[in-house]
């Protein structure tokens, strides 16, 4: 069931409907129900999955819930002093990390078995050769919706009670709506339990104005994705599909065309939930700010994808910062290489860790390895030469606005979008040929002489992204001070025009006609 589809907005309009005219009380089982039927409108095999992980991770938070509380009330009978108090306790988080451990494993073994196992047989065979029909040992299971974003959402709410963050939820059900709601499925953003477990299960009353909103946000996101995304991806694949005959400035177009299809793809979903959600009376967290206003790769990360960037930072990276074998390890490199490198070692461990692990998240394949890679090597190199920037703003007298500002936007965008040509090409080799050729390839004039138009677009399908680029940019200028959704308070007759003018946009030039077949989202793949 396609976000894109008549089926779906036919779906959500009769989920909304029961949400309200039904008692109050029954409204988190209509989102549960809604979820449990578009989660089967995919594969209703793949049920198993997610009520293993489900079943595993509230288990596994009422265990570790026992063990804290059990702990607590022996040593609380018991006469001990302050140190024997600590030392009890400390054997009591041990036996409540053991059963972490345990859940979070059995959570990760899941998305591991059927996401990596053929990528990691495949490579196997490759080296050892001990099979000459290795797609007989592979799983041939499609990839259960949401896994990725599911998993991780159940991780971090096992973690979370073993932190004592919050209380252990008692309710089976309300685990299962955390993990299953089905506008989160299709590509997050990603939640916490403490901040949407309430929200989920609460009851919501109808609020026409919160309505309107969420009407011109979904209709806003469904723009970006049929109008822009859809349209860009026509003219790509062409450009993808052979990056021998497109090369140099073809590649160059590549970079811009893939930057405006992704970014209106993965927003324009990001909207979509966001909305439906707001409808419900449910907020979820933004998963992106102006990310192609940056002027760093790594304030552009701090803007894309936000909610995978603090699961990552808050339950992978500072765990693996602080780690008893990290710290071993940086003691003994201390009197060798020096207390400065000592010191960020495990910053430069944990970076190089979280994003390999945050490549392989977004797909079992070396290209997805090497853009994490890329992402991280750049980082890195950009922290460790942050001095001699800081000594040349000093001497220069250059700052960081202005025309220099201006600069550095224009240069994070272009090297974003080679790194991002590894998710597009699909290929290593082909990655590095295709964005080597835009400097060693000297063809422009293709950009110029009509070659375009032979991609699949015509000069007016051009005209739209162009002027829907613009649209974008103009909105995120408005947006940069103060939210356009504040500016828009209280003027309900230019809420109602700019959600008509939208809608109109999306029928008269959304990306589909005869023989159709709208494209999923990006992050469905995830």
């Amino acid at each position: 069931m396609l976000y894109t589809s008549v089926e779906f907005l036919a779906f959500a309009l009769i989920i909304f409907a029961l949400y309200y005219a039904l008692p109050k009380r029954c409204q988190p089982y209509v989102l549960l129900a809604s979820s449990a039927v578009f989660f089967a409108s995919y594969s209703i095999y793949n049920f198993p999955f997610i009520i293993f992980t489900i079943t595993v991770s509230w288990g596994g938070g009422l265990i570790i819930a026992r063990v804290f509380d059990a702990g607590e009330r022996a040593i609380s009978g018991l006469e001990l002093s302050r140190e024997e108090k600590k030392a009890a306790r400390a054997r009591v988080r041990r036996r409540a990390k053991l059963v972490t451990a345990a859940a979070v494993t059995a959570d990760l073994c899941v998305l591991a078995v059927l996401k990596y196992y053929n990528f990691t047989l495949h490579n196997i065979n490759s080296i050892f050769r001990f099979s000459d029909n290795e797609s007989d040992l592979f799983i041939k299971i499609a990839l259960p919706l949401g896994i990725s974003f599911y998993t991780f959402m159940c991780v971090g709410y096992v973690v979370d009670v073993y932190r004592r963050k919050y209380k252990a939820e008692k309710n089976p059900l309300r685990i299962a709506l955390f993990a299953s709601y089905f506008p989160q499925l299709v590509q997050g953003p990603f939640s916490r339990y403490d901040e949407t477990g309430a929200q989920l299960w609460g009851p919501h009353k109808f609020d026409g104005d919160r309505v309107s909103y969420a009407v011109l946000r979904i209709s806003w996101g469904y723009f970006k994705k049929l109008v822009l995304a859809d349209r860009a991806m026509i003219a790509l694949t062409p450009l993808i599909e052979s990056p021998d005959v497109y090369r140099g400035a073809y590649a160059l177009f590549a970079i811009v065309l893939y930057s405006l299809r992704i970014y209106a793809d993965f927003t324009g979903g990001i909207d979509i939930t966001i909305g439906i959600s707001e409808a419900l009376g449910i907020r979820l967290k933004e998963n992106f700010v102006r990310p192609y206003f940056s002027k760093s790769i790594a304030e552009y990360w701090r803007r894309w994808h936000i909610t995978l960037g603090d699961w990552f930072r808050e339950y992978l990276f500072y765990p693996l910062s602080i780690a008893g074998p990290v710290g071993k390890l940086t003691k003994k490199l201390k009197p060798r290489l020096g207390a400065g490198f000592a010191k960020r070692f495990p910053v430069y461990v944990s970076t190089v860790i979280v994003w390999f692990v945050t490549g392989i998240w977004h797909g079992a394949a070396w290209n997805f390895i090497a853009w994490g890679m890329a992402n991280c090597v750049v980082i890195l190199i950009s922290q460790e030469l942050s001095p001699l920037y800081e000594k040349f703003h000093a001497k220069t007298g250059i700052s960081e606005g202005g025309a220099w500002g201006a600069f550095m936007i224009v240069r994070t965008y272009f090297l974003m979008g080679a790194i991002r040509m590894f998710d597009c090409y699909k290929s290593v080799p082909k990655t590095f040929s295709a964005v080597g050729s835009i400097f060693t390839t000297w063809n422009p004039n293709v950009l110029f002489d009509g070659s375009i138009m032979k991609l699949g677009l015509g000069a007016a399908d051009y005209i739209l992204l162009i002027a829907g680029a613009a649209v974008i940019f103009v909105v995120g200028i408005l947006g940069e001070r103060k939210e356009l959704r504040d500016r828009l308070c209280g003027r309900y007759v230019l809420r109602a025009a700019l959600t008509a003018a939208l809608i109109v946009a999306v029928v008269v030039f959304g990306a589909y006609g005869m023989g159709y077949d709208a494209s999923q989202f990006i992050y469905n793949q995830f």
